[in-house]
């Protein structure tokens, strides 16, 4: 959200918005050195729920995202899913552009799997560049032994490190839930509580439909179910809230989004959705 937690905490209060983010997880105002990751045990109620049976997944679709942050423009961020070996394969890329693309230049490249039976985890590779700096993450959810596993290489000096972090039965990931979220029944009043790890310590996130809501975006005008997520126990609880509007129908497509973080806000408007 590495860099996922170190650069920037609240970058990891919602897996769906993560993605997108990107450009601005190491952002050049962060603490160098934060504060490590305390443990959280998440409660029975926070688990991610299986889809049903008849779930159909947006396969072959991409989501492509304009990036504004204080009017600005930020970048780009494109997600998309696809059915590849019996799993759901998520690929998303973030770019920077504008005057954030000169003051903190970004590429980055995120790939997730999860099962498509539980939408438990399974494995997530990430390749950053940003600024000077330049890594490649894998992650590994072994369920067998309870643990994540996560090897990461500055592909500028060749430092590596090797990290391994207790797991739940189950969790979601901040590129796979994205779509978990848009998987739920999200009628006004409805809550959730899951657990997202992402190669440091289990973090407890709580989403809540808030409203019904019509939203203008570049791809047109929708009307949307607005649902509001942040971190409610470990080190990120309290620093940032993201708010997400989904279509108010059966495919539950995720048109706008916003992050409210400590040096300002970043708003994420539909532009179009690709088919393959």
């Amino acid at each position: 959200m590495h860099i996922f937690l170190k650069s920037n905490p609240a970058w990891c209060l919602f897996a769906m918005l993560s993605v997108s983010l990107a450009q601005t997880q190491t952002h050049p105002s962060a603490p160098s050195n934060p504060p490590p990751v305390s443990t959280i045990s998440a409660a029975p109620s926070a688990r991610v729920i299986p889809p049903p049976p008849n779930y159909a997944f947006p396969n072959r679709q991409t989501y492509v995202y304009e990036v504004e942050w204080h009017l600005f423009n930020a970048g780009t961020a494109q997600v998309s899913l696809a059915l590849d070996g019996g799993q759901e394969h998520v690929t998303a890329i973030a770019d920077s552009a504008g005057v954030v693309n000169a003051l903190y230049k970004v590429h980055d490249r995120f790939e997730a799997f999860f099962d498509p039976q539980t939408f438990c985890s399974l494995r997530v590779s990430r390749h950053t560049e940003e600024s000077s700096r330049s890594r490649q993450t894998e992650l590994r959810f072994d369920y067998s032994r309870n643990k994540s596993v996560l090897d990461e290489k500055n592909l500028k000096t060749g430092e590596q490190k090797h990290v391994e972090n207790d797991l739940p039965a189950c969790v979601t990931d901040v590129v796979s839930g994205f779509y978990y979220l848009a998987s739920l029944p999200l009628q006004p009043g409805n809550s959730y509580s899951f657990p997202i790890n992402d190669g440091n310590k289990t973090t407890e996130v709580r989403a809540h439909v808030e409203a019904r809501e019509q939203v203008k975006v570049p791809a047109g005008t929708f009307q949307t179910v607005r649902v509001k997520a942040e971190a409610i126990s470990g080190a990120l609880q309290g620093k940032g809230t993201v708010w997400a509007w989904f279509t108010d129908d059966a495919n539950h497509t995720p048109v706008q989004m916003r992050s409210k973080l400590g040096w300002g806000t970043l708003l994420f408007r539909l532009q179009r959705i690709e088919k393959q």
